[in-house]
Parts: C-alpha cells; structure tokens; sequence
C-alpha cells in the first residue's frame, strides 16, 4: 500500500486501543457477515454483491452499524483523497490558510 497522505498518518498514529479494537473488530464483521447471506466472505464476494452489501450497511436500522461504516468509509476516503495525485485529478489544490486564503 502507498503512503498515508498527512492527515490520514495524523489520525493513525493516534488511535486509542480502544477505537483499534473497534476498528478490527468492525472489520472482521465486514469480512464475515456476508456468509451468511451470501455463502462466501466479503473478500470473495463478486463486485455486485461486494456493493450490496455495503449499501445494507450503510443503510443499516442499526446505529452501531451505520456509524461503523460511515467512520471506515471516511478513514477510506480519506487516504484515497489524501494522496496528491487524487487532489490534482478533482483539481483541488489547498492552501495552508485553507479559505482565509481565498477570502472567505
């Protein structure tokens, strides 16, 4: 895998041990859960099905399962939009005073 981009290496490396354990812990759930709608884990799954079941997830009527998914798909996106050849393809270009620079 490439590098995180500087936010995602700030949030990184600063994960209590609690939120890790969530973390793995929510993962592995990924991983697993979708054996026993579809008959293989997530990491097996065709990309149709992979989409299906993120989608329940993200549309889940449990809570827990939502904010689960919403925080590993930021800390997804994240390093993905982190990296500066993604931010130069949507042609965002930040500045160090973020929107003092451009007068807001």
């Amino acid at each position: 895998m490439g590098r995180a981009s500087g936010a995602g290496r700030g949030i990184a490396s600063r994960p209590t041990p609690a939120l890790r354990r969530q973390l793995r812990l929510f993962l592995r759930l990924v991983e697993w859960l979708p054996l026993f709608r579809y008959g293989h884990r997530f990491s097996t799954l065709e990309p149709g099905r992979r989409a299906r079941f993120l989608a329940s997830l993200q549309n889940s009527r449990v809570d827990r399962i939502r904010v689960g998914f919403w925080g590993l798909r930021t800390l997804a996106l994240l390093g993905y939009y982190g990296r500066a050849a993604a931010a130069a393809a949507i042609g965002y270009h930040p500045h160090a005073r973020g929107w003092e620079a451009v007068g807001r």
